[in-house]
């Protein structure tokens, strides 16, 4: 399977402002010498040399995850602003069909489905799975007059739409892909999904508190957490802000380190990061998350940020 972040950010989008932009370009300036500008290899060598948090970003947009079958299938997790960059940017899967697994229907996680040029397109197949059973309700309620023109409204579109209720813990197909669904604690409930194609496995898992629940060796919590190659989760928060945030719904990155130790998990991808936070501070996280389990455990689990445009091969 191929990940590709089309969104990692929660709550709301959260473009770079001027200030950060400045910023980034006078710490790249502060750190270059003379011979970086000799030429242009001098000079692409210094930006490739420079750290994440000053030459990239880990993006603005809300959650919107692809993951591409080796078979040919597709699937979106989530329809947060960064599925619009998805259908301007990415390929279209085979038969024109997207499959689309919503993990719960708060804005940030459904934001980008009205600006999602293909559920306009006549060929389009869209197919929806939640287990949550009024997830029709909530996506023609979302594109209705007066929020959107009437040619824009959902039932100039609704023959296009296809809706599939998942049962939690329980397990289906499509194509070579196995997926399975699991509720995790979040205000209004959330659901996290794993999906397993030739022995190798991915959990999606945003929007969740993790609880001592999580921990336990139960066996609906084995068969889905445990032995994972990817998990992109809920890290939305530092160790301090995650305690005066409690009942919020979201994780601190070190409670989902602890996660993923727990479960043998291979790589962690922090995701779903707090909309206040710059590139610098999501950097700061990372490192501290290293030191975090250097020191707390002797776990093999490889620890990422998750960044708008990456891919991974999992």
């Amino acid at each position: 399977m191929l990940i590709h972040f089309w969104g990692v950010r929660g709550s709301l989008p959260s473009p770079l402002t001027g200030d950060q932009i400045q910023a980034k370009i006078s710490a790249a300036i502060a750190r270059m010498s003379p011979k970086d500008a000799r030429d242009e290899d001098s000079k692409m060598r210094f930006l490739s040399s420079l750290p994440d948090w000053i030459y990239g970003t880990a993006g603005g947009n809300t959650p919107c995850v692809e993951l591409k079958a080796s078979d040919g299938n597709s699937f979106l997790l989530d329809c947060g602003s960064g599925i619009r960059m998805m259908a301007k940017y990415g390929v279209q899967p085979k038969d024109s069909v997207y499959n689309i697994f919503l993990s719960h229907f708060h804005w940030d996680h459904i934001q980008g489905l009205p600006f999602f040029d293909p559920i306009f397109r006549p060929a389009s197949k869209i197919n929806v799975y939640s287990v949550y059973p009024d997830m029709e309700f909530y996506v023609s309620g979302q594109s209705s007059l007066p929020y959107f023109p009437e040619n824009a409204c959902y039932p100039a579109m609704r023959e296009r739409f296809s809706f599939h209720l998942l049962d939690e813990d329980s397990e289906i197909s499509i194509g070579n892909v196995k997926i399975r669904c699991h509720k995790m604690t979040h205000p209004g409930g959330s659901c996290a999904f794993r999906f397993t194609e030739n022995g190798r496995s991915v959990v999606y898992c945003t929007d969740a508190e993790l609880q001592g629940s999580d921990f336990d060796e139960t066996a609906a919590n084995s068969a889905f957490f445990s032995d994972t190659d990817v998990i992109i989760i809920d890290s939305q928060y530092t160790s301090t802000e995650a305690v005066s945030k409690e009942y919020w719904g979201h994780s601190a990155y070190s409670t989902a380190i602890d996660f993923a130790e727990r479960w043998k998990v291979r790589n962690l991808y922090m995701f779903h990061y707090d909309p206040t936070y710059d590139d610098r501070k999501l950097d700061s996280m990372l490192r501290a998350g290293i030191v975090y389990q250097k020191y707390n455990s002797d776990s093999s689990t490889k620890i990422y940020l998750a960044k708008e445009g990456q891919e991974i091969q999992v």
